[in-house]
């Protein structure tokens, strides 16, 4: 039989490792948060069990209400950094409520009512209650399957939450014998036991989610631009080829706006490259706001720009470049230089059979548009004449 000291010293030693690993982990990575809450997490952790060690020989007042508030807040720490990794709102208020109400709860059936089976169900419900909270953001499908390391993660977290319910049960039916303030029955002895290696394997998952969402960020800046932060080519590629692709397949049209700033030499040339960066980001931010979701904005290279407008029309995909062409007449004033008035022209081309699924032939009719918006005076959008199927016979051969 495990005492209770034995089992809390083990529990101060697990802790004080996480502890150290995660803050390396914060030291070394300045901007990764969550490690700050894991680290924070198992040191508090780590002080509710040193805290605890000194049941039976001070006022119980002290081992059990400020041990057991440690051991419960760390949790919510914990949790908390889950929510920080995936950038949600962090839940501070139900953490002190939680916390507060069982300590509360502790405090009657430690000090006024001596009942040891109702203090390990009153802490259980406070521990499974950090853990529930994150269970959904763990399986979260928003965005696809869940990653490995949150789905592994979650699982850990429904072991966990398993064995905070079956404590209780078990401590109250007596299985295994009477639980003292000192001593724990081999059955209860057995469960933290399990808790503390769940713990271990618990933080082994925020590291797997951690590299889970390296990789999600690593990607993301491979198919981003780095000055606007809108689609680089590459990403307008993947997506051109999925819409013909589709379209192809159900005869239902795409449109594409093929967008370039008008006068952009002459503003790098009048008031330098900062100033030229600064117009591509506002014509970004222009462009975006006017976007619908499904819709992606894409940086060709230079000032030019695409719009890919998923199960649009020509006529739909003319209403939009009218829209995009009032939000970019911005007028910017630089520091210590007079103002400029900031337009573009807008060529617009819709999918048809003869594209196929050659996206080049599109962006190529788009370019046409474009050109001759550019003829006719900038600030305006132009149609492409192509907008009817006519290349079937070039379609097949390819």
């Amino acid at each position: 039989m495990l005492s209770v000291p034995t089992l809390f010293v083990v529990f101060i030693l697990n802790f004080i490792a996480l502890a150290f690993v995660w803050t390396y982990v914060a030291r070394s990575y300045p901007n990764f948060s969550a490690a700050r809450f894991w680290a924070a997490a198992s040191y508090m952790a780590a002080t509710g069990a040193a805290v605890s060690l000194f049941r039976g020989i001070l006022h119980p007042l002290i081992p059990i209400l400020l041990g057991s508030a440690l051991f419960i807040f760390s949790g919510f720490l914990a949790s908390m950094g889950i929510q920080r990794l995936y950038q949600r709102p962090l839940m501070w208020r139900a953490a002190w409520l939680v916390t507060a109400v069982a300590s509360f709860g502790l405090a009657v059936f430690a000090i006024w009512q001596e009942n040891m089976p109702a203090r390990i169900l009153i802490y259980s419900l406070a521990q499974s209650a950090a853990l529930i909270a994150v269970l959904p953001l763990l399986f979260s499908r928003s965005k696809g399957a869940p990653l490995p390391g949150a789905r592994m993660t979650g699982y850990i977290a429904i072991f966990c939450v398993a064995i905070y319910w079956l404590r209780p049960i078990v401590s109250l039916l007596k299985i295994g014998g009477e639980v003292s303030l000192i001593e724990f029955n081999e059955v209860q002895a057995g469960f933290i036991v399990l808790l503390v290696f769940s713990s271990m394997t618990w933080n082994f998952g925020f590291l797997l989610m951690s590299i889970d969402r390296l990789r999600a960020e690593v990607a993301a800046l491979a198919l981003s631009d780095d000055l606007t932060g809108a689609a680089n080519r590459r990403q307008l590629q993947i997506r051109l080829d999925e819409e013909c692709a589709r379209s192809e397949r159900t005869q239902q049209p795409f449109a594409l706006l093929m967008i370039d700033i008008d006068g952009f030499k002459a503003i790098n040339d009048s008031q330098g490259h900062g100033a030229g960066d600064e117009c591509l980001r506002l014509l970004t931010r222009a462009v975006q706001s006017k976007l619908r979701t499904g819709d992606l904005l894409a940086r060709m290279g230079g000032d030019e720009f695409c719009v890919v407008l998923p199960s649009t029309t020509l006529r739909e995909g003319k209403m939009m470049a009218r829209r995009v062409l009032e939000a970019c007449r911005k007028q910017w004033t630089p520091e210590g230089a007079e103002p400029i008035m900031i337009t573009a022209s807008i060529g617009v081309a819709q999918w048809h059979g003869g594209v196929g699924l050659r996206a080049e032939r599109l962006i190529a009719e788009a370019d046409s548009a474009l050109y001759a918006a550019k003829h006719s005076g900038k600030d305006r959008f132009a149609l492409s004449e192509i907008h009817v199927p006519q290349a079937e016979p070039l379609r097949k051969s390819a």
